[in-house]
């Protein structure tokens, strides 16, 4: 589709600023395991984080009201989240759990803190569940003129991460009528379906999670999944599906992890109407790097060659999106160098345009895709 030949735009311009859409960001899951306010700025978290084992444990805080609106975020995928016991990292991991009981309680308190987080910063933080919501946010959600300071509220989609909080699909129906409007069935593998480092297909029980899924209308998000899951769930779950968070695997050589797409996954998310949204982090985005490399070694243009490839697949800019998981078991140490907050995401913008996008095309990964993802996924009403 595009050559990569440089476009006419150069970097002395100013940079374009677009409505940034964010499909995954474990907000409850760190505000509950290390106490952070996201109604504070990136600097205040920071600071009273210093000399804590916060930064140590999951770096320092890319997330804050005021990246938030310089970024001009305007919707979050925001997750429901906890660990299987056998993965937990020590005393500080305290969101383990080591049945469906205690999955179901956690994942119960993470949707009682979202309510909360709305009910008292309803100038901040907006629940969207329906498609009319959606819309109003959007209505309000404008880009200001240059130099004009933004405060608007974010929209928080809720999107359960590992479906072993649901403990029977009889329940899914409740889990909606909470708000939650997107589940994906793997973190690792569960009883669903084999996940990031435990491999395996869909099982007699993840068919039935889809079944209900579908009827009650859930988006079906394929990150973790295996592929041998992915590919059997993309072929009977029938509802609209998506990867929130999620590489492609052609440009990680060399890699054994079962964490990113392949080529058959990509392809079929496209025909599929999906959207993928491209990870900013640096173990997702070079084959070896660890915690503790230098960033320098991770330059922001690679997000942008992980958004062109599956560009290039598609034939088209309508089907690549922003997952940035930030702060979900990683901070400041570990994305590419350029990135100090969420609003440095911008900066995506003048590399697409470099690669030969047009503003259209930029805005569409930068959070149009996703809007049009949304527009059709939610139900008009609650």
């Amino acid at each position: 589709m595009h050559s990569g030949s440089k476009s006419a735009k150069t970097s002395k311009e100013p940079m374009q600023n677009y409505l940034i859409i964010d499909a995954h960001q474990d907000i409850a899951w760190n505000m509950l395991t290390f106490g952070r306010d996201y109604t504070r700025s990136v600097g205040e978290t920071r600071q009273l984080e210093q000399g804590t084992s916060s930064p140590k444990h999951n770096g320092d805080t890319l997330l804050g009201w005021d990246a938030y609106q310089q970024g001009h975020v305007a919707v979050i995928f925001s997750t429901l989240f906890a660990s299987p016991q056998r993965w937990n990292e020590g005393e500080w991991d305290i969101l383990c759990y080591q049945d469906i009981q205690q999955a179901d309680q956690l994942y119960r308190a993470q949707i009682d803190l979202y309510h909360r987080l709305v009910e008292e910063h309803p100038d901040k933080f907006t629940l969207i569940r329906t498609r009319g919501e959606l819309n109003a946010l959007l209505e309000i959600n404008t880009l200001p003129a240059n130099g004009e300071p933004r405060d608007q509220p974010i929209g928080l989609v809720l999107l359960m991460e590992c479906a072993d909080g649901v403990r029977h699909p009889t329940e899914l129906e409740e889990w909606w009528a909470l708000g939650v409007r997107l589940i994906g069935p793997a973190w690792a593998g569960t009883r669903y379906c084999g996940g990031t480092k435990e491999p395996g297909p869909l099982t007699k029980e993840g068919y039935a999670l889809l079944d209900v899924m579908a009827d009650l209308g859930f988006c079906l998000d394929l990150s973790h999944m295996d592929e041998k899951a992915a590919l059997q769930a993309l072929d009977h779950f029938p509802g609209n599906l998506m990867a929130t968070h999620a590489n492609a695997k052609a440009l990680l050589k060399g890699t054994e992890s079962n964490r990113h797409l392949s080529d058959p996954v990509i392809l079929s998310i496209i025909e599929r109407q999906g959207v993928i949204g491209v990870v900013p982090y640096n173990n997702f985005l070079r084959v070896g790097w660890k915690r503790g490399h230098a960033r320098q070694l991770v330059p922001l243009q690679i997000v942008a060659d992980q958004i062109d490839y599956i560009c290039q697949l598609a034939g088209d800019a309508r089907h690549a999106g922003i997952g940035s998981d930030f702060d979900g078991g990683f901070g400041l140490q570990s994305v590419p160098e350029g990135i100090d907050t969420i609003a440095d995401l911008q900066k995506l913008s003048s590399l697409l345009a470099n690669k030969g996008y047009q503003s259209t095309e930029i805005a569409a990964v930068m959070g149009g895709n996703w809007a049009n993802f949304l527009k059709r996924a939610l139900p008009e009403t609650v």
